[in-house]
């Protein structure tokens, strides 16, 4: 039987007259398919803030968090900074801002912050420096230690570097600096409230520096 035919036969069975369409029900209106929206990275990271690597005691990688949450949970994560020098030896050393998140008003004589996910120390020094002082220059590791941290513990990767260029200060993140020859640098420390963190960082930094000394550009002082 055509197709045709078949229908009809089925209409006149079932009681309904052919080509009466009052007891059909309503066609349905078929709407092409859409994918869920996607969820672009930078949502990603403005719901759970500045994303780091959070490790082990090793430094092995377990996974990506937020920087907050890995505070808040003492989880290990990673931090670069740098001592910064000029051509003559001298450390450069700057004042954080009123407002600053953490330890607003004091001293540091490191540049640095938080690796970035899937970034290297290196990687990270060099681009804090680039951020902050606005010059681009490579940063040489130095050493690198877990640190206990004043608010939290962290893996840190301490780097030199030897800054000829002007330097032109985020002022976001500095607001004075000063490069400090070796003797003002050790009255400094014993006057000045500096950043905690940073005096480990300073005991571990010249203990490496007494058998392996900063290499300065040829001619300098």
């Amino acid at each position: 039987m055509p197709l045709a035919a078949c229908g009809r036969a089925l209409t006149s069975e079932y009681g309904q007259p052919p080509g009466n369409k009052g007891n059909l029900p309503p066609p349905v209106r078929v709407l092409p398919y859409q994918s869920a929206p996607s969820v672009a990275a930078s949502e990603i990271v403005a719901a759970m803030g500045e994303l780091v690597e959070r490790v082990d005691e090793t430094d092995r990688v377990l996974g990506v968090v937020g920087r907050a949450e890995a505070i808040r949970n003492r989880w290990l994560h990673r931090i670069a900074t740098t001592v910064c020098r000029d051509a003559d030896g001298r450390i450069l050393v700057h004042r954080r801002p009123a407002d600053a998140s953490r330890f607003p008003r004091y001293y540091n004589w490191l540049i640095g912050g938080a690796v970035d996910v899937g970034e290297s120390y290196e990687a990270a020094a060099a681009r804090e420096i680039a951020e902050e002082l606005g010059v681009r220059t490579d940063a040489r590791l130095v050493v690198k230690f877990l640190c206990d941290g004043a608010i939290s513990p962290y893996w840190l990767g301490l780097h030199e570097a030897v800054l000829t260029d002007m330097i032109t200060p985020d002022a976001s993140e500095i607001t004075w600096h000063a490069w400090l020859a070796p003797d003002e640098f050790a009255s400094a420390l014993r006057r000045w409230d500096f950043v905690p963190d940073s005096r480990e960082a300073l005991a571990r930094y010249e203990g490496v520096r007494l058998s392996a000394p900063l290499a300065l550009p040829p001619g300098s002082g």
